[in-house]
């Protein structure tokens, strides 16, 4: 079958808030879940974005590719679980919010105090959270965004912790040494994405002194 021809001068976005209003009030989502909802069941656990600010092209690319995987799966009869997540700790959050703040390291947080500064986390989190939900319905991204489950939740806690007992009792966890990026600046270790983009190639004269 021969595709028909587009319009040069198609208004896009137009086309796309269109297509996203007749899939809301057509409850197309709605529908293709209660289709599937006795096939064989595909687990989704979506790694979440971090909830700091607006999502950015790389958001974008990423929750497209999660989208169609999850599409295909549907086509295909699966009952998926659509549960999007939000990740609500780490420095990406409390720098931004040390920056609102024209904090200039850890002594000034413990001088403002930890707690009103896990508030102020806590409050750019749900802020942005909601940003980056518009901004992924806008992007034609199905899921049940009711039902988002966030790291910071007790619920989310209490279900690593309960992970963690397991590996415990089942002899997977041991004590060993590594060597980890430090950040003295923020006083806390670093993670591999954390460290991403920050190794230069350099020349500099230094010493080592081996500790025994």
């Amino acid at each position: 079958m021969r595709a028909k021809s587009m319009n040069s001068n198609a208004d896009f976005i137009s086309i796309e808030h269109e297509i996203l209003k007749f899939w809301e009030e057509n409850e197309c989502f709605e529908k293709l879940q209660k289709k599937n909802e006795n096939g064989p069941p595909f687990r989704f656990i979506d790694g979440p974005v971090t909830a700091n600010n607006p999502m950015g092209v790389h958001h974008a690319w990423g929750r497209i590719l999660k989208d169609i995987f999850l599409r295909y799966k549907a086509l295909r009869g699966y009952r998926s679980h659509y549960q999007n997540g939000f990740d609500c700790q780490g420095l990406w959050v409390e720098v931004e919010v040390e920056k609102e703040l024209g904090f200039n390291g850890k002594p000034d947080i413990v001088k403002f105090g930890l707690d009103k500064f896990s508030k102020a986390c806590r409050a750019r989190v749900e802020k942005f959270s909601k940003i980056q939900t518009r901004q992924s319905i806008r992007l034609g991204q199905w899921m049940d965004w009711e039902h988002s489950y966030y790291t910071y939740h007790n619920s989310n806690i209490l279900g690593i912790w309960h992970f963690l007992k397991k590996c415990h009792e089942n002899g997977w966890i041991y004590h060993s040494q590594l060597t980890m990026p430090w950040c003295p600046r923020c006083g806390t270790s670093l993670s591999e994405h954390e460290m991403a983009g920050s190794y230069k190639e350099m020349k500099h004269l230094a010493v080592f002194i081996k500790l025994f």
